[in-house]
């Protein structure tokens, strides 16, 4: 049977897309400020057209003839529009055409959203018909008023209902305007009355008082002018009270709103959010109202994204292009191809050996797959499955084959599975496990591609889920292209901007292939040469340093309230957290570590603390471990770093104690080697033939990806510095302090928190400038000596101590 080939999706160039959105931007202005001057030209026409009255009517059926003269503003343009418009159209309501168009235009020219019109469209639309019809049925006398279809809508109506059915339809047609456009109720109508009743009886009240008592205001006192220098005076005093000026703002209403003589046009009324004074018989009572605070009805950070679209973490690497399938070797003999007489030979067997220990088999099926054929055998009623699991060595022994697995039963079925090697296994090669559907298509947050199960399915895997791995397996057994396959994976499905890699390779060879790539996704220590970590303090360094990544992701999901990182970079996208106050767009960090055994051997505590402490708690902010060794002893893979490593993955290793020590179980012992392996991340066991891509392949990845456009630098981690760093002279001449060395001061004396993270946050500064103040701190005794992955301690309680400290400072000088 042909293979199909599933047809790779066209990238999209994101110049072309610029070069489009740039075009319609120009389009959308030009149609816009088209839009406005129509407005302007349809308002002179249809202004002319009720100046001159019908001056023009003769005329509009000759336009094309240039001896005709017309009276209309705008020529026969005019005349013509005039007349569409005017006469034959709605009559006097064409003028809201008028704000239509410009309205329309002002928003295309702004470049607002234009959906916002669509209800403005309708109603006034809906205005011109009522309108329209309404002038026909009163104005029968002067036609231009409602226009043709006035008069015919209103002859037409008339034919069926009469005059007062028009009329009545006119009236509820109105009805239907004032309430669902002008927003009229009952109660709203009831209170308009029941406020002008209000004000009356103020006005009259206010008189009466003038009237009477003419000396309790002293009105020379209180002239009030409009002079520029006069408004500039702090208070206007009165006998009775003070009105302050700075709170109140000036409107020109009827003086008697503040029982004033009329001659007086200058009021003050409260500005919104101050107190308003109410007055009261009792002067020694006071009553003050404070107005309602200013309601936002559109949500700020939606009114962001409405304007600007989600945040793009991909913006400054927009041209990025995804290494494509065709970097990957295509090799010729590929597929798995069925020999029946291999699998009819081993059937016979199977079903022998067991009968000579009187077994019988009820049913078995073959599942070929790429290096493994599995056997799927139903035994009749009464026997027992520890009989035949029991049985390994000897089904081996008559099959003549290395790397005989019995499961017994398969998990989820009622079978006992037979796994025997194929004479002719059959290589996968990553070029197949990349462009299959399955991991094309895989909705994960990091998918990687490890290779074909038995039944020669991709298998494909989440490595935020797991969220750990940890791969072992002797030499040779396929180990580091395992760790190659992984790294192929995120690199075809994740841009630069949302993963970055720190790749530790104690051996030094097999991860330097990915140095290319250092600008693009590696992450390293700050002010460090190479991003391949290979020497064993540096290492220290950087699982410390990703300790303190640690921390300060933590404090940032715990400022904007949200879980795990997924939460957080949506939230960011949807610009609900504000850059200004240190919140940025997390990538996923993968700690690739290629042998484990050796940093144990040499650093020991000093790397399995931080390993265990990432494994523990770096899953929520989106930290994950890929730890390699193929030494899996218990003293290199201890109980603490198992314990955090729910997903691990067996290569063939030489005893079964090193299976248990990885896997919990036997059979990692019985695989065949060349990437057979076991992939377990729970109870079940899972048989593997790794996906094959050779150095060639990760050096045209690695070539393709470095010879893009880069980010300016390397990821930077945090700055570490270790125990050696105490022997540093931290002695700092006042004058060369930092410029913001006091106002650091007061944060960390404020926060009681000695830590450059939170210096980063609160004063915007660079991991550098921020250890150098932290640095200066702890040589002006502010802050104590570095004490790991923890904040450092804090010498002086509050802020009232440390101006005395720079006081006392200033005199010592």
């Amino acid at each position: 049977m042909a293979k199909t080939v599933k047809k790779e999706p066209k990238e999209k160039d994101p110049q072309l897309e610029i070069r489009i959105l740039k075009t319609k931007r120009q389009y959308r202005m030009l149609f816009g400020f088209l839009l406005v001057l129509l407005s302007i030209g349809f308002l002179v026409s249809f202004i002319s057209f009720f100046v001159t009255g019908q001056a023009d009517q003769s005329a509009v059926n000759s336009l094309t003839d240039r001896s005709e003269t017309v009276e209309n503003w705008l020529g026969k343009f005019g005349a013509y529009i005039a007349d569409l418009f005017v006469y034959r159209g709605f009559g006097v309501a064409s003028f809201l055409f008028v704000k239509l168009f410009f309205l329309s235009g002002a928003f295309l020219l702004l470049d607002l959203p234009i959906k916002k019109l669509k209800n403005t469209w309708f109603w006034d639309l809906f205005a011109i018909i009522i309108i329209s019809i309404a002038f026909g049925f009163f104005a029968t006398s002067l036609p231009e008023l409602g226009g043709t279809i006035g008069y015919e809508m209103n002859q037409f109506i008339q034919d069926y209902i009469g005059k007062i059915g028009t009329l009545l339809g006119i009236v509820f047609a109105l009805v239907i305007y004032l309430i669902f456009k002008i927003k009229i109720s009952p109660e709203a109508i009831k209170t308009f009355f029941e406020n002008k009743k209000a004000a009356v009886k103020e006005d009259l009240n206010g008189l009466t008082a003038s009237e009477t008592d003419n000396a309790t205001y002293n009105l020379e006192e209180f002239a009030v002018t409009e002079t520029e220098e006069e408004l500039e005076e702090p208070t206007l005093k009165t006998s009775q009270f003070e009105i302050n000026k700075d709170t109140l703002k000036p409107t020109i209403e009827n003086a008697s709103e503040i029982n004033l003589e009329p001659t007086i046009k200058t009021v003050y009324t409260p500005i919104q959010n101050q107190p308003q004074i109410i007055e009261t018989n009792d002067e020694a009572f006071v009553i003050e109202k404070v107005a309602d605070e200013d309601i936002v009805e559109e949500n700020l950070a939606a009114k962001l994204v409405e304007d600007f679209g989600l945040f793009d973490p991909t913006l400054e690497l927009s041209n990025y292009k995804f290494p494509t399938i065709d970097l990957l070797k295509e090799y010729t003999s590929v597929g798995i191809t069925i020999n029946q007489e291999e699998l009819e030979e081993n059937k016979n067997r199977i079903v022998e050996t067991l009968k000579n220990y009187k077994i019988e088999i009820a049913q078995i099926k073959a599942t070929v797959g790429p290096s493994v054929t599995l056997y799927e055998i139903v035994p009749e009623a009464g026997i027992r499955i520890s009989k035949i699991k029991s049985l390994e060595d000897d089904i081996a022994l008559s099959l003549a084959a290395l790397g005989i697995r019995i499961i017994a039963p398969i998990p989820g079925k009622g079978t006992i599975g037979i796994e025997v090697p194929n004479k002719n296994p059959t290589m996968v090669p990553m070029r197949g496990v990349i462009g299959s559907a399955k991991f094309q298509e895989a909705e994960m947050e990091l998918p990687i591609a490890l290779g074909k199960t038995i039944s020669n399915e991709t298998f494909v895997v989440d490595l935020a889920k797991m969220p750990h791995l940890l791969m072992a397996g002797a030499t040779g057994q396929g180990k580091s292209v395992g760790l190659n396959a992984v790294l192929t994976s995120l690199l075809y499905k994740k841009h630069p901007a949302e993963v970055k890699f720190v790749l530790v390779d104690p051996k030094k060879v097999e991860l330097t292939l990915f140095n290319k790539i250092e600008r693009h996704y590696l992450a390293k220590l700050p002010d460090d040469g190479d991003a391949i970590i290979t020497d064993n303090t540096k290492v220290v360094h950087t699982l410390n340093s990703l300790c303190i990544e640690m921390d300060n992701r933590y404090s940032l999901l715990k400022d904007a309230m949200v879980r795990n990182i997924k939460e957080y970079n949506d939230k960011f996208k949807a610009r609900k957290l504000n850059p200004e106050n240190g919140h940025r767009f997390l990538p996923y960090i993968v700690l690739v570590v290629d042998e484990f055994a050796d940093l144990i051997m040499t650093a020991g505590k000093e790397v399995e603390t931080p390993i265990a402490r990432l494994a523990q708690l770096a899953r929520a902010i989106g930290i994950h471990l890929i730890i390699a060794t193929q030494r899996p002893s218990v003293n290199v893979i201890t109980g603490l770093i198992k314990a955090n490593f729910p997903a691990r993955i067996a290569f063939r290793v030489t005893s079964k104690i090193d299976s248990r020590t990885i896997l919990d179980t036997q059979g990692a012992d019985q695989l065949i080697g060349r990437g057979d392996m076991l992939y377990s991340n729970g109870n079940d066991l899972v048989r593997v033939q790794c996906a094959f891509v050779d150095t060639p392949e990760v050096e045209k990845i690695v070539d393709y990806i470095g010879s893009q456009k880069a980010y300016a630098s390397a990821y930077l981690l945090p700055e570490y510095v270790g125990e050696e760093g105490n022997s540093i002279n931290l002695e700092f001449d006042i004058s060369e302090r930092d410029s913001m060395f006091r106002e650091a001061a007061e944060i960390i004396v404020s926060a009681q928190q000695g830590s450059a993270s939170l210096l980063q946050r609160k004063l915007k500064l660079g991991y550098n400038r921020a250890g150098r103040l932290i640095d200066q701190l702890e040589a002006a005794g502010i802050v104590g000596p570095f004490e790991g992955s923890k904040a450092r301690s804090v010498n002086i309680p509050d802020l009232a101590s440390l101006d005395q400290f720079f006081t006392n400072e200033q005199n010592n000088a």
